[in-house]
């Protein structure tokens, strides 16, 4: 009998919890769909409109619309999460600078974790997003009203064949960022490249604990792109001190611990001076100091996992 009732008690909760997922997500959706609405219609007016300075009033209204969009995704969260946020290194950040994030990344809450800390406390999260993209209905329009940087990259083998590119997509994606030099900008690189686990670590002969490998090619093309906008390079570090939630786990109320860390870092002038394609030996310095950055990180990971404070957003 006992046991009966710890079974249709757990279900219970199953159910309840689903059902709290599910009301969450659609609230969710009905958000992006209600914001979705107004940034498509202006990114039309946007697309078709010829006077440079109406378009750059546009894209200051479109931010604002995606921060309102983050805003409210937030607050819904919220009301569905007793989340211990422990954030550290928010003083200085300034919504008129420019910024390049390099973060770790263990699940898809980290952009939402990122976007609740940041949202009006530094420009709007953009992400290089390949070239082709911009085709993609609907959503390519969108994210280029929202200035999302497209890059273009060309592959080995099309340089193979085509040497006389070489380079060329590296200047293209310089050109595509000049738009950024009157507004300030913030660029997010989740440097690993993928979601961490211990299983990818080991399978991928990682040297550090917590992280993956650094992969240098995405943070190269943004400093090669923007270097000399970017005022200040934050190096966000993310734990979750009960362990990485899924986004299910979030709509159901299971996101319980957070820990932020932001460090701010100079940019040097030659992290954006030298040519990562075809110097070797900046190439070489460039992974050093990456990989400093990285091992710095990995023990930053192992100290914010034995402390944490509750600090309001």
């Amino acid at each position: 009998m006992c046991h009966a009732l710890r079974g249709k008690a757990a279900l219970l909760r199953k159910i309840i919890r689903n059902l709290q997922g599910l009301l969450t997500f659609s609230a969710c959706t009905i958000n992006t769909i209600a914001w979705f609405i107004p940034i498509f219609v202006l990114a039309l007016v946007k697309l078709i409109m010829p006077v440079k300075s109406l378009r750059t009033g546009i894209t200051r209204i479109l931010m604002l619309c995606g921060k309102a969009w983050i805003g409210t995704n937030s607050r819904i969260f919220a009301l569905g999460n007793s989340t211990i946020w422990d954030v550290r290194g928010l003083e200085g950040l300034a919504r008129d600078q420019w910024y390049l994030i390099l973060a770790n990344h263990q699940t898809w809450v980290d952009i939402l974790a990122l976007q609740t800390v940041l949202n009006r406390h530094i420009p709007f999260l953009k992400f290089f997003i390949k070239q082709e993209l911009i085709w993609f209905p609907f959503l390519g329009l969108a994210w280029w009203a929202l200035d999302m940087p497209f890059m273009k990259r060309y592959s080995k083998s099309y340089l193979a064949e085509h040497p006389e590119k070489k380079g060329k997509d590296l200047e293209a994606t310089r050109r595509a960022c000049e738009k950024f030099r009157d507004t300030p900008t913030t660029v997010i690189n989740f440097v690993e490249g993928t979601r961490f686990t211990v299983e990818k670590r080991m399978s991928r002969g990682s040297p550090y604990r917590h992280l993956l490998k650094p992969r240098a090619g995405g943070v190269a093309l943004a400093v090669s792109s923007m270097g000399e906008m970017f005022d200040t390079i934050l190096d966000i570090t993310i734990v979750y001190p009960d362990g990485p939630v899924s986004f299910w786990d979030m709509v159901c109320g299971e996101f319980r611990h957070v820990i932020i860390d932001i460090r701010k870092r100079s940019v040097e002038d030659w992290l954006w001076m030298g040519d990562y394609e075809n110097d070797r030996e900046f190439r070489k310095q460039f992974h050093q100091w990456l990989g400093t950055v990285w091992r710095d990180k990995d023990q930053t990971i192992d100290r914010l996992k034995s402390s944490s404070v509750r600090a309001p957003i």
